[in-house]
């Protein structure tokens, strides 16, 4: 059932409201001044909150900035008399939702606490959305070495300062860059990833830059490459090692510039991005095999976080085991299972060469084939290619 809350100092009004919207099947909580309104707001979730504008003690703007700042989501219906019409347009610049004029229309205020209510339904919704995607990346794991990787995340990710994440294949680098982004003031703004291993080198650049119209025979519009896509927020180049030397170069003058050209044009066009590398290669090798720009690296650079392979953190595999069974399970649809001590054991023997992403694909072979609570033989039989 929804919740309202209603803030009126008139009897009349608040026991009027009560009647009609109880009868439409809201829950509703009743306060006869802001004061009151404020505290039942902090210590009860609401969907929606209807507030008269003029009250003693506490207006219905000050409710309305007091809810603001306790960074409560409830969308706020003002409630206006005749004489305080400039006041209830002045509340909506300032947030409110809507406002309901006296004497109150029935068939109004329904309309407008249904729109409320889809407003409140969404906020919900991307509020569980956004915890799925920070759980998504979420870095499992206690041990000694990942919390070195965390604690230099928690310092870097506020300052706009580049990074460069080296470790094997299936380590998370991939998460690193998200949780920096996630932390850093940048978070509301795009997150634009570039697999500079897997786009030709003859494309690397259309891809980075854009391209103008008619730049090339397939060229039928103009297109904005990654770097201005990710303005304002950050640029991840994962495989950055596998990039060509001339898309280098490019890499290179956009970060001095903090401007990008696009194929085929001559236009500057300038952009603020926070760059974010990785890679699995030795780069001072590849700078000694003239590879790799040494200047790049440099620029790269700024912070150096290596992420430890799982053979590195044994010690985390419990916390893995449980949290891919769990994760699994749900994306699966399938009853939760379990796993033995000695299982965990077992799978701490293994020799990973493909890091977390082989050992998540161990659980979820074993959660396919292994009995509801997996055991020490169930890893035995279905793990012999991995140890």
């Amino acid at each position: 059932m929804s919740k309202i809350l209603i803030i009126d100092d008139e009897k009349s009004i608040r026991n009027t409201l009560k009647e009609i919207l109880s009868y439409e099947d809201y829950e509703i909580s009743l306060a006869e001044n802001g004061l009151e309104g404020i505290e039942l707001a902090k210590s009860d979730e609401f969907d929606v909150v209807l507030c008269d504008i003029k009250m003693p003690q506490m207006d219905g703007i000050e409710v309305l900035e007091k809810i603001q700042e306790l960074g409560l989501d409830i969308p706020v219906i003002m409630i206006s008399g005749h004489g305080n019409i400039d006041t209830a347009v002045e509340s909506i610049k300032k947030g409110a939702f809507d406002f309901l004029e006296k004497p109150l229309d029935l068939n109004r205020i329904l309309i407008t606490i249904r729109n409320a209510m889809d407003k409140s339904k969404l906020i919900t919704e991307t509020k569980v959305l956004k915890r799925k995607v920070s759980k998504k990346y979420e870095m499992i794991g206690s041990s000694g070495v990942l919390e070195s990787v965390n604690s230099m995340i928690d310092k870097v990710a506020p300052t706009d300062a580049r990074v460069l994440i080296t470790g094997s294949n299936g380590t998370g680098k991939e998460l690193v860059a998200h949780r920096i982004h996630e932390q850093s003031n940048r978070s509301k703004c795009p997150f634009i990833e570039v697999n500079c291993a897997a786009i030709p080198s003859e494309l690397i650049e259309r891809e980075l830059f854009g391209h103008e119209k008619g730049s090339f025979t397939s060229a039928i519009k103009q297109r904005k490459g990654k770097f201005e896509l990710a303005d304002g927020g950050t640029l991840f180049l994962d495989e950055i090692g596998d990039m060509s030397l001339s898309a280098q170069a490019k890499v290179l003058r956009a970060l001095q510039e903090n401007r990008v050209t696009r194929v085929g044009g001559d236009k500057e066009i300038k952009v603020n991005v926070r760059v974010i590398a990785a890679t699995n290669k030795n780069l001072a090798v590849e700078i000694e095999n003239n590879n790799f720009r040494e200047d790049l690296y440099h620029r790269l650079s700024v912070i150096l976080i290596s992420v430890p392979p799982l053979n590195d953190r044994t010690e985390d595999i419990p916390l893995l085991a449980n949290h891919f069974i769990e994760t699994i399970c749900d994306e699966m649809g399938v009853p939760q299972k379990s796993i033995d001590d000695e299982a965990i054991k077992e799978l701490q023997k293994i020799n990973y060469t493909g890091n977390i992403r082989e050992f998540r694909n161990i659980i979820e072979r074993l959660i396919i084939l292994g009995q509801e609570r997996i055991s020490v033989e169930d890893v035995k039989s279905y793990t012999k290619s991995s140890s």
